[in-house]
């Protein structure tokens, strides 16, 4: 009787399948958590690049680059601004910082039009707060000063996205992996809404 037993091969499939199942199921769900990463990515991606053409066409979160450049460093009237007269222009969903010298007057901080670009990128990635997105105000070497049709300058608009996470089913759940930031950078068109509205 023992030596039959010993001999019967009838479960031998069943113990191979039970011992490759566990690196097949592995394989298989980390295949789908690739798919879902880069689903996650382009969302995220897709998101940053509608946020920064929401933004340089509809109003600035701050006023305080409609500033006039007349007598700015002598500049008059229909003088080229110089890329050098703006520095750069942080905004979080608080308010707006000086990040780099020289800057314009920072004006006042439009929480509401800062809601609006987030809520913009939400359509494409639900999962955004508004704590993940930024947006830079910088030169570009674009504007005149005096401009009568509108802001003198128009600066490079610039929405940086970070801080999103993304939970493998790999792992069970228990541990997630951060994604990088993504950022976009367009010349600012309208600033008033007038042609996005």
């Amino acid at each position: 009787m023992m030596r039959r037993l010993l001999l019967d091969r009838s479960a031998a499939s069943a113990a191979e399948f039970a011992l490759v199942l566990p690196l097949l199921l592995l394989l298989l769900f980390g295949i789908i958590d690739g798919g879902r990463w880069m689903w996650a990515y382009n969302q995220a991606e897709k998101a940053t690049q509608m946020g920064a053409r929401f933004a340089v066409v509809a109003y600035p979160v701050t006023d305080g680059i409609n500033a006039s450049y007349i007598g700015v460093n002598g500049l008059t009237q229909g003088d080229l601004i110089p890329a050098s007269a703006f520095g750069k222009i942080t905004c979080n969903s608080t308010g707006c910082t000086c990040a780099t010298t020289p800057c314009p007057s920072l004006g006042t901080y439009s929480q509401a039009n800062f809601q609006h670009i987030v809520d913009r990128m939400k359509l494409f990635a639900p999962g955004i707060g508004y704590s993940n997105v930024k947006v830079e105000y910088s030169s570009s070497g674009l504007g005149y000063a005096g401009n009568p049709n509108g802001a003198d300058l128009s600066p490079l608009v610039t929405i940086e996205l970070s801080g999103l996470q993304f939970t493998p089913i790999t792992t069970l759940m228990l541990a997630t992996l951060n994604m990088p930031s993504f950022t976009t950078t367009l010349s600012a068109e309208d600033l008033t809404g007038n042609q996005s509205n």
